[in-house]
């Protein structure tokens, strides 16, 4: 074989589509190869010819994306999943069952749609399956961290309010209401039926019981556990989640007595 032809076979197997994902094409007619980004697209989904869909996403059958929006290698846009524009999906983001507003950013690993944890013992001390079947609504400029969860709605939709942030590895039950303008920080976990006002900030690896209600500009310190309605503004620390004056003089208090007290 001469060199021009063995530089046109490189070049046309650096543009071929991989033989992996010509066999899927063959076996799933109905999706079609997107020309901005190679990616998968169902012929029934709605997305603006300015999208761009990576290598390996895949867009199902009534999606909505809007303009300008990305949707990167190994993301999962599930039927009718809606789409605002200038949304950025980095790798493997999976959304089902959800909305996503305007000039949102979803970092890696993001999963957003599915069953909540929901389950209960029957007559015979058997676990069932309570019905999931509701949907999660993200608002305007919204960023959602690496490997991060948001689990749909049972009996109300699960809504996270414009501009709130959340940190990586960061868990929402369903049926959570957030606010907007909140920061939830890495390895929070929001347990289900609970409601957060706006400006409330959630310091990293603190906890939120289920069925929970927090006041708007309410920040809950570092590891807290609250267990119980935060209806006044202000800084709360400690298990149980106390007001932030209350923590210190109790943790003054203790170390007092372990003083007078020695093992």
């Amino acid at each position: 074989m001469g060199r021009l032809a063995i530089q046109m076979l490189a070049i046309s197997r650096r543009h071929a589509v991989p033989k992996i994902q010509s066999a899927w094409f063959a076996q799933a007619p109905e999706f079609e190869r997107w020309d901005r980004g190679g990616g998968n697209v169902h012929r029934l989904a709605r997305v603006d010819p300015s999208v761009v869909v990576e290598i390996g996403g895949v867009v199902h059958a009534g999606a909505t994306i809007g303009e300008s929006s990305h949707v990167g290698s190994g993301c999962i846009v599930g039927p009718d999943v809606c789409i605002g524009s200038s949304v950025v999906l980095r790798y493997n983001v999976v959304l089902q069952n959800c909305s996503i507003g305007d000039f949102c950013t979803l970092h890696s690993g993001v999963c957003v749609g599915q069953d909540g944890f929901g389950f209960t013992y029957d007559s015979n001390n058997s676990i069932v399956k309570k019905p999931q079947e509701l949907r999660v609504k993200i608002g305007n400029s919204v960023e959602i961290g690496a490997n991060s969860s948001i689990d749909r709605g049972s009996w109300r939709d699960t809504v996270i309010g414009d501009n709130t942030k959340l940190d990586n590895l960061v868990q929402i039950g369903h049926n959570v209401v957030i606010g907007c303008n909140c920061m939830i920080c890495g390895q929070v976990g929001i347990a289900g039926s609970c409601t957060l006002g706006d400006n409330v900030v959630l310091g990293g690896q603190a906890g939120v019981a289920d069925h929970i209600e927090i006041a708007s500009k309410v920040r809950i310190a570092a590891k807290s556990g609250v267990t119980s309605n935060i209806t006044e503004p202000g800084d709360y620390a400690g298990f149980p989640a106390v007001p932030v004056k209350q923590w210190r003089e109790s943790v003054v208090a203790s170390r007092r007595l372990c003083d007078k007290h020695p093992k």
